[in-house]
């Protein structure tokens, strides 16, 4: 796992203690169970069930299943507070082989090497593997067991436990594979639980034969889909030991654990005159050099064909009569896979070696070159593709490499017989737009990295590592019949073209090496499989139709479901080996894992009346129903409308009714989310099977699917063997339930790859304990807020800001986008919050707003962190939990006020800008190599325009004509020659452009509006509603507001523009008055503070309460409330005043209280302070006393 440090874990602690609390009470309310109501459904809307593909049970949940759960958590319980019924279902997967195969390998471990196993010191060693190639992993294929794939570097099984924390004492019980299925999938409960997610276990249950219930619902679907055409027998692609005579699984292999079969495009490049010597008694036949290729889509780019000179060819004959000249090893296995006439023989008609053919004249398909070569490469490999590769220098770094080394080297191509006409002519060709790397990636690439020649062999790695994936995935084609499409959306598509044309066939071969344990290499071979025919053009059509009704929520997941449904064709749905459910017609074959879970969403709706609370269904159930009596036509009365009912059974009506009904009120599913590279498999047949079982009650197709990209862990693929991993328990120690899930919020929503950031984690619970305590604080002195009608600007701007904040965080939970819902109800509704404390300095709080927000931003945020809210709703003093609570209902929102109240935000920001270029001092100069800066101004004076100037007037007046007359604004050009004919524009010339172009810059952000001759909110007013807020953030004693349309307004000053204000700094003159305090222990000390003429009893306090941070203010109390709480007190004796020694316990001797009303005034002459009160003066001396009241 990452290693997570940290400083402290109290405040994860903290809110770890409050989560299980309010787990405990939701267990208790068994809050999160929903049933089916008695009455039918009245309207699709009243129900939401969404579901996630349940997680293969050989290891714990990590943090990447919870991230694409977390999709469907956030949006149950959102939809839950809009009022629905909601439900979120969560089972287990234990179909297939790894468990089995995971079980087998450590019982012959054990067998072998003992208990505990003690392994060979020589095996033990790590060999490290040499990485030399980038593949494009094609994911709707399993490549890799799930525990090959978790495994890291771990070689034996024993040692792949032992690195997931099992003791030697437990490891041997995973011998048997059902102990996989008791063990796991409790820890994923538990998990869960820990997390707070919105499940109801009721309906929990694993798969395979051990859950009888179940095991019959898979048999009901396969007997359905055979009757209908759907399943067929065949025979498809499989690891195959032609010494052994049969399909090699896992268990039957001594090296190629997990691998599996590598789909390649076979592109047919036909060899034309004149022929090679060796090849030329053949020219009566077609001839093809046949090259495997994994990316099709760049055949548009060949420049010519690669051979090893010194590698060993054949040429052999297939069944069409057509000569493929590759390597034994490649004939061997295509003469598996149909090519030949019969199967597992080649009848090879000659034997050579590369250098034979070099020079050799080819056709290919796709290139704009009408001829291409076979020239020499050295570096091709024998155990992987034909030893014939096409070679296209734009994509490929090899082969720019390459093909730059041959036309560098004269001495080279002599070497072996090229001519300058088959190498120098052909450069690369642009053929594929990669962001980054522009149309020649591989030209973009080899420079970049410095690279010398093909033997540089860890930069052309790193090189295909740059542009291979990036290729894939963001690049578009620029040539061809699919020009302007992305390259993964168009790949499958283009294969199938070359098929049609004959220019290229399917070819498959191992991934790696494979040996059986009878020592023989493995091959690919078309097998007897039963299949699922996803070709069949009536299905597929059904299935395009469900897509067409179906939200994918993201455009680009609805190109992929496209993409998947052009090139879909048949799917092996069964196997020999492993866990699972027999084909109900032919029991010596199990329903492989793909094909067991398309329409399982469908068991959820009934499993909690069968399984009887336990995963396998071996407990009592609450209807009394028992496995055997679930025959097919039972199932066919639960999920088809109009079926008799099934008498025979032996289960009663009133139970198979119930059923019914839960079925009918919760079908179809409305969500089901994913990792978008289940859509190329898993996502399409759930689609496929929904419209094969229902093809006539489209009512029950699926409503939505999410597909979300992966998540990086802190910016990088998370790895065990490179220590950059999470399992959701740890995640949950480290960070609490709903500290991870602000962060899984927060870490995208897009169908790119998410990141979770441990630092925005930790940002994330200081963030919720901070919100915590501050409510906390809040309420413990809520009586001392405003009381009454929240009827001040501020509480206005508040209340529409809530307004607003509840309305776009609605959408975002609506579209499913969570960071953004996040933002808008959270971040920015606090940010409000804040803007709305600090503006409130003058008339404080109101009480019953503040108390608004806290309970609005509970609701906001309990989708997401839902401990966290319960606990403040709980605080509250509400008696209900808050996730039975309806989503806020919102009143009119000013939007008028609320930019009136960003336009003061933004312009305290840049009259703070402002201030810090006035004090800025000036540059050093040799005779002032230190100058002072300027004084503080104490003293701002804004002048506000009410319209623009006459001459801008003009030409916004001009620039909205143009506009509504031609639709959109004229270029620049024409402006100016328009504008130019204004007469009161002549003198302004200079100055009409770039304002033109400021308000066309303007008019592309917000419209029409860019051409108003003034604001829609009184400036001047927002202005001097806030004066006291601008003063304290500008740490100013007085703010001043004035239009540019009075007397003394100069002409500078009446160029200003509406939202755009002109800033006066200066100094009042002001006398130094000293302030100390008497009272013994109080920790406040003697201040000084500049007292200018007319300056109020409030003024004053408050200056004072500025000038010394150990004056406490609470950000919840007005700034009039702490003026009344501090004290002035003058001295008697002015003269004398502080100088008097004080007594001890008498503060207040020979001290007079200042009144509140008083009026301070000041000599400058004399440097001398008075107060005026009542009609009296009081001299002050050089001090007064103040004293601060708890």
């Amino acid at each position: 796992m990452t290693a997570i440090e940290r400083k402290g874990t109290f405040k994860v602690e903290y809110l770890q203690k409050i989560e299980k609390e309010v787990q405990e009470r939701w267990k208790n309310e068994k809050i999160h169970e929903e049933d089916a109501p008695d009455e039918p459904r009245k309207s699709p809307d009243e129900k939401f069930i969404c579901t996630f593909p349940y997680p293969y049970m050989n290891g714990r949940l990590h943090l990447g299943h919870t991230f694409s759960l977390s999709k469907c958590e956030f949006a149950v319980r959102y939809q839950r507070m809009k009022g629905k019924r909601a439900l979120f279902p969560f089972g287990f997967h234990c179909t297939g082989m790894p468990i089995k195969a995971c079980a087998d390998k450590l019982k012959r471990e054990i067998e072998t090497y003992g208990n505990p196993p003690v392994f060979p010191s020589d095996e033990e060693e790590e060999i490290e593997e040499v990485k030399d190639d980038v593949i494009i992993v094609d994911k709707s294929k399993g490549k890799k067991s799930k525990a090959v794939a978790k495994s890291g570097s771990a070689k034996y099984q024993w040692q792949i436990m032992k690195s997931i924390g099992m003791s030697d004492e437990e490891i041997p019980k995973f011998a048997d594979a059902n102990y996989w299925l008791d063990y796991f999938p409790p820890l994923a409960v538990s998990d869960l639980s820990s997390g707070g997610f919105h499940i109801d276990w009721r309906r929990t249950f694993i798969t395979t034969d051990a859950n009888p219930f179940y095991d019959s619902f898979v048999r009901w679907q396969f007997l359905r889909l055979k009757e209908r055409n759907k399943v067929r027998f065949g025979k498809r692609y499989t690891i195959y030991s032609p010494f052994d005579g049969q399909p090699c699984m896992d268990h039957d292999r001594s090296t190629g654990e997990g691998v599996g079969p590598q789909e390649y495009t076979l592109i047919k490049m036909k060899v034309i005159a004149p022929y090679p010597a060796k090849l030329e008694k053949f020219s009566d036949s077609p001839i093809f050099l046949v090259a495997a290729t994994l990316r099709p889509e760049t055949m548009y780019g060949q420049t010519n064909c690669w051979l090893r000179p010194d590698m060993k060819y054949i040429a052999f004959l297939t069944k069409s009569n057509e000569i493929f000249v590759c390597t034994t090893r490649a004939a061997r296995n295509m003469s598996y896979q149909g090519f030949t006439s019969d199967e597992g023989k080649v009848l090879i008609v000659a034997e050579f070696i590369g250098e034979d053919l070099l020079g050799c004249c080819l056709k290919a398909p796709m290139t704009a070159h009408e001829k291409i070569y076979a020239l020499p490469m050295l570096t091709i490999k024998k155990d992987k593709g034909t030893g014939v590769v096409t070679s296209v220098p734009s994509d490929s770094p090899d082969d720019y490499a390459a093909l730059v080394d041959l036309k560098k080297k004269p001495a080279f191509r002599e070497k072996y017989g090229i001519k300058d006409e088959m190498v120098l002519p052909y450069d690369p060709i642009p053929i594929i737009d990669i962001p980054e790397f522009g149309t020649l990636a591989a030209v973009t690439a080899y420079e970049k990295l410095k690279i010398q020649s093909q033997n540089d062999k860890e930069k052309l790695l790193e090189a295909k590592e740059m542009v291979y994936l990036k290729g894939f995935y963001d690049g578009v084609m620029v040539v061809g019949e699919f020009k302007g499409m992305k390259v993964q959306d168009i790949k499958k598509s283009l294969q199938k073209s070359l098929i049609d044309k004959n220019e290229a066939v399917i070819y498959y071969e191992p991934e790696k090496t494979i040996m059986s344990r009878s020592g023989d290499e493995c091959v690919v071979a078309l097998c007897d499989q039963w299949f699922l025919d996803y070709g069949e053009e009536n299905w597929k059509n059904q299935a395009r139709k469900a897509l067409e009704e179906l939200n994918c929520y993201h455009d680009e997941v609805r190109r992929n479901f496209e993409g998947c449904l052009n090139w879909f064709q048949e799917h092996a749905c069964s196997r020999t080996y492993g866990l699972g459910t027999k084909l109900p017609w032919d029991d010596k074959w199990l329903i492989e894992s793909l094909s067991d879970s398309s329409i399982y969403m469908a068991y959820y709706t009934i499993s909690h009346l069968i399984q009887g609370n336990s995963f396998k269904g071996d407990k009592p159930n609450i209807l009394g129903i028992k496995a055997e009596q679930l025959t097919p036509e039972v199932w066919d009365y639960i999920f088809y409308k109009g079926k008799v009912f099934p008498s025979k059974a032996g289960i009663k009506k009133e139970a198979l009714d119930r059923m019914k009904r839960e079925f009918e009120y919760w079908y179809p599913v409305d969500l089901r989310v994913s990792g978008k590279d289940l859509i190329q498999n898993h996502l399409t047949y759930f689609l496929y099977n929904h419209c094969a079982i229902w093809p006539d009650d489209h009512a029950k197709w699926p409503k939505g699917i999410r597909a979300n990209g992966h998540l990086l862990l802190n910016s990088a693929k998370m790895s065990k063997s490179e220590g950059n991993f999470l399992t959701l328990h740890e995640a949950i120690k480290n960070f609490s339930a709903d500290g991870m899930r602000l962060c899984l919020a927060d870490s995208g929503d897009s169908i790119e790859d998410a990141n979770f950031v441990v630092k925005m984690a930790d940002a994330g619970i200081l963030r919720l304990y901070t919100f915590i305590e501050w409510v906390k604080e809040t309420l413990s002195a809520v009586n001392t807020l405003r009381a009454g009608p929240a009827d001040t600007f501020n509480d206005k701007v508040f209340q529409a800001e809530i307004y607003l904040k509840i309305k776009e965080t609605d959408d975002f939970y609506s579209k499913m986008l969570f960071k953004d819902a996040l933002r808008t109800g959270f971040f920015e509704l606090q940010a409000a919050r804040d803007k709305y404390i600090n503006l409130s300095a003058l008339d404080g709080l109101n009480k019953d707003l503040i108390l608004y927000y806290i309970e609005v931003q509970a609701l906001l945020l309990a989708p997401i962190c839902p401990h966290v809210c319960e606990h403040i709703w709980s605080i509250l003093g509400k008696q209900t939990s808050i996730v039975k609570s309806k989503w806020p209902m919102i009143g009119e929102i000013d939007e008028i006020l609320i930019k009136s109240s960003e336009y003061l935000m933004e312009a305290a920001h840049s009259f703070r800008v402002y201030l810090k270029t006035y004090l800025t001092p000036p540059k050093p100069t040799k005779a002032n190599p230190k100058p002072a800066g300027p004084e503080k101004p104490n003293r701002i004076t804004i002048w506000v325009a009410k319209s623009y100037p006459v001459w801008q007037s003009c030409i916004l007046t001009t620039m909205k004509q143009l506009c509504e007359k031609n639709g959109n604004l004229p270029d620049n050009k024409t402006l100016s020659l328009e504008l130019s004919a204004k007469e009161e524009l002549k003198k302004y010339m200079k100055k009409v452009m770039p304002f033109a172009q400021m308000v066309r810059e303007k008019s592309e952000e917000i419209g029409s509006k860019a051409f108003a001759l003034s604001l829609e909110f009184d400036e001047a007013e927002v202005l001097r509603n806030n004066s006291v807020y601008l003063a304290n953030t500008l740490d100013l004693e007085e703010v001043i507001v004035r239009t540019t349309d009075e007397e003394d307004a100069t002409e500078k000053i009446k160029e200003c523009c509406p939202g755009q204000p002109h800033i006066v700094f200066d100094i009042i003159p002001g006398v130094n008055l000293m302030f100390v305090n008497p009272v013994p222990h109080s920790g406040l000390f003697q201040q000084t503070v500049k007292i200018s003429d007319g300056d109020s009893y409030d003024n004053v306090v408050r200056k004072l309460a500025r000038t010394s941070r150990n004056i406490k203010v609470s950000r919840l109390t007005i700034c009039l409330d702490n003026a009344k709480s501090i004290q002035l007190w003058r001295y008697e004796d002015p003269v004398l005043g502080d100088r008097k020694i004080p007594i001890f316990d008498q503060p207040y001797k020979d001290k007079v209280q200042v009144e509140n009303d008083s009026t301070f005034k000041i000599n400058m002459q004399t440097s001398n302070v008075s107060i005026e009160s009542k009609g009296k003066v009081f001299d002050l001396g050089k001090s007064i006393a103040y004293v601060v009241s708890s």
